[in-house]
C-alpha cells in the first residue's frame, strides 16, 4: 500500500513539474492591453516573430520576440520586465529620464542593448559591457564590467 501511495504521489509530482513550465503561442492581440501598447508605441516598426505566454506555477509572463532579435518581457498584468536588444539600442522611450542622463553624462558613446526592471531595481547593460544597477529612485547603487 505504501509503494502505491509513493507511486501516486510520484506520478503527481511528475505532471506538476511538466506543467508548470507551459510555454503557449499567442497573438499579439492576446497579451494584457498594456503589453499590447507598449509594443505599439515602442515598437511600432518591428515585424512581431512571435508572442507567448509563459506559465509557471502560480505566475504567468509574456514574450514577445521580433524579427530583428530584440525581445520584450512582460509580468501578468502586462509591465514590462525587460528589454532585450540585441543589435540595436533600446529605444530611448523605454528608459527612465533619470537613467537615460545618468547614461549621456557618463557615458555618452555607449548605447542601452538591454535594461531589466523588478522590484527593488533597474539593470541596464551597455553596449561597451557595462552594467549599471539604480534603485527605484534611480540612485545608482552597483556598477559592473
Amino acid at each position: 500500500m505504501k509503494k502505491l501511495l509513493l507511486l501516486f504521489v510520484c506520478l503527481f509530482t511528475i505532471q506538476s513539474v511538466v506543467r508548470a513550465n507551459d510555454d503557449k503561442p499567442i497573438k499579439v492581440d492576446q497579451l494584457p492591453q498594456p503589453a499590447q501598447q507598449f509594443v505599439k508605441s515602442h515598437f511600432s516598426d518591428s515585424k512581431v516573430a512571435m508572442a507567448k505566454m509563459e506559465t509557471d506555477w502560480f505566475d504567468k509572463s509574456y514574450d514577445v520576440i521580433f524579427t530583428d532579435g530584440n525581445k520584450v518581457e512582460f509580468d501578468k498584468q502586462g509591465n514590462w520586465k525587460e528589454v532585450n536588444c540585441k543589435y540595436s539600442a533600446v529605444p530611448a522611450s523605454v528608459i527612465p529620464a533619470a537613467i537615460r542622463k545618468y547614461i549621456s553624462e557618463n557615458y555618452p558613446d555607449a548605447k542601452v542593448l538591454k535594461i531589466e526592471r523588478d522590484k527593488k531595481e533597474y539593470e541596464v547593460k551597455l553596449s561597451n559591457k557595462w552594467e549599471l544597477k539604480f534603485d527605484l529612485q534611480f540612485n545608482l547603487i552597483d556598477i559592473d564590467n
